[in-house]
């Protein structure tokens, strides 16, 4: 078997590549300069290239009087090609912590392809340096063992993907990145269009249309590893431009989109060495509020969220019984293990329920020695309080948090609060839990318009298809609408697409778009559906998140080479940046400066 990683290069073995078989071998090695140590006349390099390090020799005796030198002036980071025999370490020097810890090389020849400057911070793996020097640095952070292991990973992954769908009839096709601005969704980044002054292009948040006009195309298996843009608020799991495996399939239902991507998911987390059961479970939406109080629920470990509404109801404790009456609900958590906690820890709690929209947090704390400290239970009623006692199952050392309001703010609360206390006691949550959450609504109430919006992906398909949409409380109707979750994460988010012209036109209905609307929001997807679209259905995992989940990173931007920072910079290019009037004035765009605060 041809040894393609030393053909059509300089070096004869990689550094990561020799072992005690190989002693007596003559090899030629190039790579970076890790360490370098002058011990009594001969000069020990550590070696190092992206498939690890080997140790080289440097004795006078053995290379030329030009070459030793050079060996002596050696810096960081200097790029070096050096010629010598393979020999084993004596067993003193034996070094386990190394995969060529049982030889070295001893130099016949030492050559600097060129020289560094020291670097701003060491290249190993466990440094410390901040966030924005690496990132600004970052084709020296690219060098570090642990980040080239992450995009060699992103690399496993994303060729099983590319090898499951491409056994599963699917065919790799490419959508245009220069699309038209939608209406939906996030923030367009547009494009002007020189040759159309006034007109512009908008880089695609996802090739949602064109994979259903190819769908209508014919093509019916269509996936690609596809670049996708959107201007929205960034985090650790968002960036301004993100890499999903867009995927697409016609005439199929739910349940096969579903299946079909199980079987996927199973052979890409083996290619990554990680272990997982399937099936797995299913969830609806409904449930994953009720008991998680987000749509992507973290289940490696409990603390769920229990609902008191009707236990409260009309008891003395005037926050929760007239938020019952305004017609909201009541819910806990059971914190176990922080019943002995100080009422000033508690207390700064409050800080991440008015986070999420509350206007306060009620808490009991149940102490290990048997006494019970809070604000609230001489308003309850032994009665009330002995009920809500049994139903979050309390013992001595917990702590419930209680959150009263709206549906959406009471689960917000305590989701964030849940997430937050397990990270404060310390619960254990190991591993990767995937899981399908499912039957998500179609529309919601939009908390800034008052209005009623859709819910997710405007073109799922509602559950019910028309009848729903005609006879149903909007806020009732289902969509046939799937996302995948791994450890309160959303790994993809899909749907059964709307393929219907009449119920496409009635699912903007309900919004506030009429006929004519649609027609001029989507001319294409309108028109397409008018010649015999087939069923489909799709989903998009993110490759990003993927592979953070899989590395066990906390953050995309170590997954991603060059990734921009949480302000939406590139500190390393400098981008975004101005351009000079010349190229402006081409695409016909005048700028006018902000208003002086």
């Amino acid at each position: 078997m041809t040894d393609y990683l030393n053909e059509y290069c300089m070096h004869s073995h990689t550094c990561g590549q020799l072992r005690r078989s190989d002693v007596d071998a003559e090899v030629t090695l190039t790579g970076w300069v890790w360490h370098n140590r002058d011990h009594g006349g001969l000069i020990f390099v550590d070696l190092r290239d992206r498939e690890g390090y080997t140790q080289v020799v440097v004795d006078p005796d053995c290379v030329s009087e030009e070459d030793f030198h050079v060996a002596e002036h050696l810096g960081r980071e200097y790029a070096l090609e050096v010629t010598g025999k393979v020999r084993a370490r004596l067993d003193e020097a034996v070094n386990p912590n190394m995969a060529t810890g049982e030889i070295e090389v001893l130099a016949s020849s030492v050559k600097v392809l060129n020289t560094s400057v020291t670097p701003p911070f060491s290249i190993e793996d466990g440094i410390e340096t901040d966030e924005t020097t690496r990132m600004k640095w970052r084709y020296l952070d690219l060098r570090r063992p642990e980040m080239y292991a992450n995009l060699k990973l992103r690399h496993v992954v994303a060729q099983a993907m590319r090898s499951a769908l491409n056994k599963r009839g699917f065919l790799e096709v490419e959508t245009p990145i220069l699309a038209n601005s939608t209406p939906e969704g996030a923030r367009d980044y547009i494009v002007p269009s020189r040759p159309n002054p006034g007109k512009f292009y908008a880089l695609p948040q996802s090739p949602q249309q064109f994979k259903q006009m190819l769908m209508v195309g014919g093509i019916e298996r269509y996936y690609q590893i596809a670049r996708c843009f959107r201007d929205e608020d960034l985090r650790a799991d968002r960036q301004p431009e993100f890499t999903q495996v867009d995927i697409e399939m016609s005439f199929v239902k739910e349940n096969d989109v579903i299946d079909m991507m199980e079987g996927v998911f199973q052979e890409v987390l083996e290619a990554a060495g990680v272990e997982h059961e399937f099936p797995l479970q299913r969830m609806p939406w409904k449930e994953a509020m009720d008991r998680f109080g987000c749509d992507r629920p973290d289940i490696r470990f409990g603390m769920e969220l229990v609902e008191l509404t009707e236990i409260v109801r009309g008891c003395g404790f005037g926050v929760f019984s007239k938020a019952v009456e305004a017609g909201n609900i009541v819910k806990a958590i059971n914190c176990k293990g922080a019943g002995d906690w100080s009422r000033g820890e508690i207390e700064k709690l409050g800080n991440i329920a008015s986070e999420n929209g509350a206007k306060g947090m009620a808490w009991i704390a149940y102490t290990t020695d048997g006494k019970e400290k809070s604000p609230i239970i001489k308003f309850l009623g032994d009665e009330v309080h002995a009920k809500i006692k049994e139903a979050m199952n309390v013992e001595a050392g917990d702590l419930v948090l209680f959150a009263a309001d709206t549906f959406d703010i009471a689960n917000a609360v305590l989701s964030a609060l849940r997430l937050h206390m397990a990270d404060a006691l310390d619960i254990p949550r190991l591993g990767h839990k995937l899981l399908w959450v499912v039957d998500f609504p179609m529309y919601e109430i939009g908390e800034e318009s008052g209005e009623l919006e859709f819910c997710h992906n405007p073109f799922s398909m509602p559950q019910g298809g028309v009848e729903a949409l005609e006879n149903q409380d909007p806020l009732e109707i289902l969509a046939y609408q799937y996302d995948l979750v791994c450890n309160g994460i959303e790994l993809s988010s899909g749907a059964v697409r709307n393929h219907d012209p009449e119920i496409m036109v009635k699912a903007f209905e309900l919004v506030g778009l009429g006929e004519e609307d649609v027609k001029a929001k989507f001319p294409a997807m309108y028109n397409a559906f008018c010649y015999g679209a087939p069923p489909h259905a799709g989903i998009a995992p993110g490759v990003d998140r993927m592979v953070m989940l899989i590395a066990g990173e906390d953050s995309i931007r170590e997954i991603i080479p060059f990734p921009m920072n949480k302000n939406a910079q590139d500190v390393m290019m400098g981008a975004p940046a101005e351009v000079d009037e010349k190229q402006l004035r081409e695409v016909h765009i005048k700028i006018s400066a902000p208003e002086k605060q």
